[in-house]
């Protein structure tokens, strides 16, 4: 069967098919897990921000959130006030944050 494809004697379609068999792996490996990563973060900047949480924006700007509006939200960094877009917020660190501080709690025990 195998031999079929390689000799390239049969069905015109057995020349196109390792190229669409290329194609469709590249599709499930590469493509399909970016475009929902994507989704994913578009679906985060719209919905998932709320007042309170802390974030990282892609330039590495840590920060806490403390005003909402629709294309733009107001951080608190380090004692200054920040008003940047909301697609610039790369990931949510309210849990990394309450671990620490529960850490810390334990060693003042």
């Amino acid at each position: 069967m195998l031999s079929i494809f390689l000799q390239g004697g049969g069905s015109p379609l057995g020349g196109f098919l390792p190229l669409l068999l290329v194609l469709a792996v590249m599709y499930f490996f590469f493509f399909r897990p970016q475009i929902k990563r994507q989704k994913e973060e578009r679906k985060f900047s719209k919905e998932g921000l709320t007042k309170g949480m802390r974030i990282v924006t892609n330039s590495g700007i840590h920060g806490k959130i403390l005003d909402l509006q629709d294309t733009t939200l107001t951080i608190e960094s380090e004692n200054s006030r920040l008003k940047i877009e909301r697609s610039s917020v790369s990931r949510e660190l309210s849990a990394v944050y309450v671990t620490k501080d529960k850490k810390e709690e334990k060693e003042k025990k």
